[in-house]
């Protein structure tokens, strides 16, 4: 896990040394053990090492090939390095290193691009391909590693993060206020490749690239939600536990301190046990004991299943002690290392979460990011299912399992169908394109409407993305590829990141993401409960009050209270500001106004206050 950057100058000129050293120092938390560059005329590769995989001075970065033609610049892991390395030493491949840098360096040379559909793992790499005069990147399938480029003049850049590219001194850009309205009028994040910033864009996921020296560059999917390739499913619970169980054990392979976040629900849990699992069955000598971290506002209290978790698997627990007001406190360094706005609280949760891990030396950590998204987690996918059902004439399918919906959750069957045949009747509705310029033109007048906000910041709105293909499994991919997964993992990316943590995610193994999505509904949904073929796998591997419990946290902070009391005064201080008054897009006095009322109980507008409270903080970063 490291921090790239990359310069390729398109007129010739030979890439300034200090501009890629700006870059790749600006990305010192990412790679706090080493820092090295590259430059061969036109191209520079800036490079900000974190040690994970073989700690020698071997597996430095960037990693030339012996004859020069090849020079590597890595941010990630490949998990199945070992059984690749096997491989290609078969072809005659001889390595001088032991981690996975080479492995990926001797792939590309072995299959060329061809190398990307063999790779296991979470990736954002670029080589510098001296005999063809290109340099050729890609992006891991999920987008787990983060790689943005953009483009100035004669020149074109790239790293891990966007400070990098604004440290390389030629940014000109400003706000992207259409990000940033859709964001304010919408809470859309990171559902496209633009940013905050004007004209640096994202290289999107499961995507790779190839530049030529004159800049003309072509980018290409190689791998897609629609073409997944095809999985044993003759038995899919046994083969998504066996899967599941080798995805956390690549994910295991480390030569530093590895530990996992804990939230006691079924996600977390899986990884846990299985973590555990696998380390006795490994035997090795003098084994430190599994560490957990987890946070927990009283308002959520999960402590009788995280005890459980503990008793089954020795791990010791380590929980994070905070306040709203130092929440509040950290959200500017929070947005500093995110460099865009993030949805709740809860990111900040998860960063002085990473903060805690990291006190105890652990560099490697595990957690569940992905499952909720392709096993169907979140309580909407219910509604999606239902539909399906209905759109398919199967009505004593979707009767028997609304109510057993109903059952679970203390909820009346009756309404509970209603509202999913109105869901039907309005899905129908949005298929049709004369409806949807209708739904688009109500939806622009009502955000004109919106009194937080002066008018001409509603016109820099874009429309979201429409899915007109039914059913959970169109949902779940949504989820994947636009929103919330993509935000999700930026938002774990950089907060692991800058406390010189790698997160892994078992989850996100394209193989168990694969037979998932290959699966028919009822494996996600069946008898009132998400995450079936989950719950299923995990039959006798985890404690049964987690395996078999209804509701879903997840490290939840009680926002709508805190606006309400500890963080009030804050809040309204920050919105009578000089700076937020005169920043030209907020009738302050109408927010102040339901600042007063959220306080007095009488509406819950917490998620729109702390939008604009974190949006305002990150402007003032921009200085």
């Amino acid at each position: 896990m490291c921090g790239i950057a990359a310069i390729l100058s398109l007129d010739g000129r030979p890439v300034e040394q200090p501009v890629l050293e700006r870059m790749t120092a600006s990305l010192v938390h990412r790679g706090p053990d080493e820092g090295r560059t590259y430059i061969s005329g036109p191209v520079g590769l800036g490079f900000r090492r974190l040690s994970i995989l073989d700690l020698s001075p071997a597996a430095r970065q960037p990693m030339a090939s012996e004859d020069g033609d090849l020079v590597l610049i890595f941010n990630g892991e490949i998990f199945n390095y070992i059984e690749l390395r096997e491989e290609l030493t078969s072809r005659g491949h001889r390595f001088r290193s032991t981690g996975d840098t080479e492995v990926l360096l001797r792939a590309y040379r072995e299959w060329g691009r061809d190398c990307l559909p063999k790779l296991n793992g979470m990736w954002a790499f670029l080589i510098h391909d001296r005999r063809r005069g290109v340099l050729f990147g890609a992006r891991d399938r999920f987008g787990v590693k983060p790689l943005y480029r953009y483009r100035n003049g004669p020149s074109l850049f790239w790293a891990s993060e966007i400070k990098a590219i604004r440290a390389c001194g030629a940014y000109t850009g400003a706000i992207d206020w259409e990000t940033a309205a859709n964001f304010l009028h919408q809470s859309r994040l990171d559902d496209r490749e633009s940013s905050f910033y004007a004209g640096i864009t994202q290289i999107p996921a499961g995507t790779a690239f190839e530049v030529n020296g004159e800049g003309r560059t072509s980018d290409w999917r190689y791998w897609s939600l629609d073409q997944l390739p095809a999985i044993d499913t003759r038995d899919p619970i046994a083969s998504f536990r066996d899967l599941f169980e080798d995805s956390v054990r690549l994910r295991m392979r480390s030569d530093v301190a590895l530990g996992v976040s804990l939230s006691g629900g079924l996600d977390s849990s899986s990884i846990i046990c299985a973590t555990a699992r696998l380390k006795q069955q490994a035997d090795e000598p003098d084994q430190k004991p599994l560490l957990a971290f987890s946070y927990m506002a009283p308002e959520f209290d999960e402590a009788k299943y995280i005890d459980e978790i503990l008793k089954q698997t020795g791990a010791q627990v380590k929980r994070l002690e905070t306040s709203p007001g130092l929440l509040w406190e950290r959200l500017p360094e929070v947005l500093r290392y995110q460099d865009e706005p993030v949805h709740s609280l809860t990111a900040v949760v998860g960063f002085e979460l990473m903060r805690l891990a990291a006190s105890h030396g652990i560099r490697v950590i595990l957690n569940g990011q992905g499952a909720d998204e392709t096993i169907g987690g979140y309580f909407s996918y219910f509604m999606d299912y239902w539909r399906e059902l209905l759109a398919g004439g199967r009505l004593v399918t979707a009767w028997g399992e609304i109510r057993d919906y109903a059952a679970a959750h203390d909820r009346d069957p009756s309404r509970l169908t209603l509202a999913a045949l109105q869901n039907l009747c309005w899905w129908q509705l949005g298929r049709m394109p004369a409806y949807r310029r209708l739904s688009h033109s109500w939806r622009q007048r009502n955000l004109e409407r919106d009194r937080w906000f002066l008018a001409d910041l509603a016109g820099r709105t874009s429309p979201a993305s429409v899915r007109t293909a039914s059913g959970l499994n169109a949902a779940l991919k949504q989820s994947v590829s636009a929103s919330p997964l993509p935000l999700y993992l930026r938002i774990e990316d950089r907060n692991s990141m800058a406390h010189s943590i790698e997160a892994r995610l078992p989850f996100l193994d394209y193989r168990l993401v694969s037979l998932a999505l290959g699966l028919e509904a009822e494996w996600k949904m069946r008898g009132g409960a998400n995450k079936f073929l989950l719950r299923e796998a995990m039959r006798q591997r985890i404690p049964e009050s987690v395996r078999v419990r209804k509701d879903k946290m997840g490290f939840p902070t009680p926002a709508g209270k805190w606006l309400g009391r500890e963080l009030y005064g804050p809040m309204r201080d920050l919105l009578e500001s000089r700076e937020t008054r005169e920043r030209g897009i907020y009738d302050v006095p109408a927010i102040l106004q339901d600042l007063e009322a959220h306080r007095r109980g009488e509406i819950d507008v917490s998620d729109r206050l702390f939008a604009v409270a974190q949006f305002e903080l990150w402007t003032r970063l921009l200085r």
